[in-house]
Order: C-alpha cells, then sequence, then structure tokens
C-alpha cells in the first residue's frame, strides 16, 4: 500500500463548502503566453483610434472608458490569434505568427480564454439594480441604477441601447465575427467565389463584429449624444478598412515586410480585389488556378498581381470603391458635428493611386 493513499479516505469531505482556487500567477502567465507574445509588439492601433474618436462625440466616464478600451484590445487580440490559426499565415506585425512558436492547441486556447477575460472586463460595466421598498407611485420602467444619475434613466432619455443590454450585445456581435469567419474560411477551402455583395457582407460581420461590439457598449455607457445612432458609420469605417488592407497586402511594401509579400493568394484567401478579377473574367481561370496553389514562392503571385493591375483593372476598381467609401466616411463625419480624431485616422488610412 502506498503511503499517500490515506488521503483520499475523506476525499468527499474535503470537496464540500467554499470552493477556493489554486490557480497561480505563474499559471496565468504561462496561459497567456501567446496573447502577451502578440501584444508586445502592438499593431497600428486603429482600433483605439476608434475608441478615442466615437468617445469625442459619447463622452464615457473616464473609468468605463478604461474597461472598455481593455475589453477591445482583449478581443481584437485574440481574434487575431484565432486567424493567423485559420488561414495558417507565417507572420504577424512582422514577426512570426504565436502558433508558430507556441503551437496550435495552446494558442487556441489562450485565445479563447482571452474571450472570457474580455467578457468578465465587461461585467463591471452591467447595471446593478437597486431594491426598493413597493411604492405604487414607482413603475417598472422607473428603476434606477447605482451607476447612472437620474438624467440618465431610460424613463427620462432617449438611449439607442441599453446598459442592460450588454450580455446580448457581446454574443450577438461575436456570433457575427464567427457567421463572417465561417463563410470566408468556407469559400477558401471550397474554392468558391463570393459575389461583390456576398464578400462585403461577409466583412460587415467579420471585420464589422468586433468594432460593433465596442461601439454598441460605448452607446450603452454614453452621457452625451445617447440618441444618436453611430453604428452605420462604425461598419463603413470597418469595410472601408479591410477592403483597403486586401488592396494594401497585394500591393505594399510595408505588408510584404509585416505579413509576407501577397499573403492573401498564398492563403488562397478571396479578398475584394480577387473576387473582382475572378467575377471580371469568369471565363479566365487563371485566379482560381493560383488560389488552388497556395503558392509560396513570388513567381505565380507576381503573374497574378500582373494580371489583376493589367488585364482586369481589378486594383484600379479596388481604389475607386475605396474613394467612394472614404469620402461618405468623412461626408457622414461633417454630419454627426465632425471629428478631428476619426478625421485623422481617415487622412492615415487614405491610400493615394
Amino acid at each position: 500500500m502506498h503511503a499517500n493513499i490515506e488521503k483520499y479516505d475523506n476525499f468527499l469531505s474535503s470537496l464540500c463548502g467554499p470552493s477556493s482556487s489554486t490557480w497561480t500567477k505563474a499559471q496565468e502567465s504561462v496561459l497567456l503566453e501567446p496573447y502577451t507574445y502578440i501584444t508586445a509588439n502592438p499593431g497600428k492601433k486603429v482600433t483605439e483610434k476608434l475608441v478615442e474618436g466615437f468617445n469625442l462625440w459619447l463622452n464615457v466616464p473616464k473609468d468605463k472608458l478604461a474597461v472598455v478600451k481593455r475589453a477591445a484590445g482583449l478581443f481584437h487580440n485574440a481574434s487575431l490569434l484565432v486567424d493567423d490559426i485559420e488561414d495558417d499565415s507565417q507572420l504577424r506585425r512582422g514577426i512570426p505568427v504565436a502558433h508558430k512558436i507556441f503551437g496550435v492547441p495552446q494558442t487556441i486556447n489562450t485565445a479563447n480564454y482571452v474571450y472570457f477575460l474580455a467578457y468578465q472586463e465587461l461585467s463591471a460595466l452591467r447595471p446593478k439594480v437597486q431594491r426598493h421598498t413597493c411604492d405604487s407611485s414607482v413603475g417598472p420602467d422607473s428603476r434606477l441604477t447605482n451607476d447612472s444619475p437620474a438624467a440618465e434613466k431610460p424613463y427620462f432619455s432617449k438611449r439607442l441601447i441599453s446598459s442592460h443590454d450588454l450580455d446580448f450585445i457581446v454574443i450577438d456581435e461575436l456570433m457575427s465575427l464567427h457567421h463572417g469567419q465561417g463563410l470566408d474560411i468556407l469559400w477558401r477551402d471550397t474554392l468558391h467565389c463570393p459575389t461583390e455583395d456576398e464578400y462585403v457582407q461577409m466583412v460587415k460581420d467579420k471585420t464589422g463584429g468586433v468594432l460593433r461590439t465596442i461601439m454598441k457598449i460605448m452607446m450603452a455607457c454614453a452621457t452625451t449624444n445617447t440618441n444618436v445612432d453611430y453604428i452605420p458609420l462604425s461598419n463603413l469605417i470597418g469595410i472601408y478598412y479591410q477592403i483597403r488592407d486586401d488592396y494594401m497586402n497585394l500591393q505594399s511594401d510595408q505588408y510584404t515586410d509585416n505579413k509576407g509579400f501577397a499573403e492573401d493568394l498564398s492563403e488562397g484567401k478571396f479578398s475584394f480585389p480577387i473576387v473582382h478579377g475572378i467575377l471580371e473574367q469568369p471565363e479566365n481561370q487563371l485566379i482560381m488556378n493560383v488560389l488552388q496553389k497556395r503558392p509560396k514562392t513570388p513567381t505565380l503571385k507576381h503573374h497574378a498581381i500582373e494580371y489583376l493591375r493589367n488585364t482586369t483593372k481589378s486594383f484600379d476598381y479596388t481604389l475607386a470603391v475605396l474613394k467612394k467609401l472614404e469620402q461618405q466616411a468623412r461626408e457622414e463625419l461633417e454630419r454627426l458635428g465632425g471629428n478631428p480624431i476619426l478625421t485623422a485616422l481617415l487622412d492615415k488610412l487614405h491610400v493615394d493611386a
């Protein structure tokens, strides 16, 4: 008989009573290593700029805005960890992707864990309903929360999004994100080219998912302009950003340094210029054949890019679309009263022909 076997004699009784976690900081640090790795090399901080910009209108209290920013970072970087695995990417922000260092299983687990950390972070924003004595003059719509002054009660002011809806917001938008990502993967793996409208809708779900989550949470916590709908502008910026990213992936030397040369072709991805090129001359199978090969060397990539540039004029078309979307975004900024931070962001993202 082993000496330690007696410790299991009354094991059930040790499981009773209040649970106490044995989880340590060292274990937490190891679990988060892929996340710590990707965040140690920050990107363009576009999401952070969007939060700051929209807050010029919404004036979210500082403590709540800090929560929103932390949650935004958690959601965004967790989604990148998963995205890099699903795309079999090699580089992110100029360095090897996390799963090539820490392995796919650990990186998936970390990304999922970080999603829940973000959700836990947002719990600080959920209203706590105060209990009241029975009073026939007080209706159910006039209950106060301990984090809102009387002037912000839903009964007295029009608020498009209530802080009571935070759980539904997060769940709905994370579902949208996964809907979009699922279609993107399905098209790639079945070599099915979507229509341009289908692609734009996918981008609205996928790229817009995290941004809309943060946008709606900010609107729920806003102290000004609580009845203004900023979601259409948020969607427009998200779609503009993704189409721009698609263009730059095939055209920009900076993107080559950060993600590799024309990585979308290596991933077999149906990006915006690629979709246009295929649909512009559907009888020509050149691009479909290149995508099927998932080329890693430059030769086929250069050939496909020249075809998109000179034969189907897909880069010219993409630039024309970007110009239209950017113009509409700037007009909407002006209609909403102007916003120097978001205007500066559009200036930075502007792509010259």
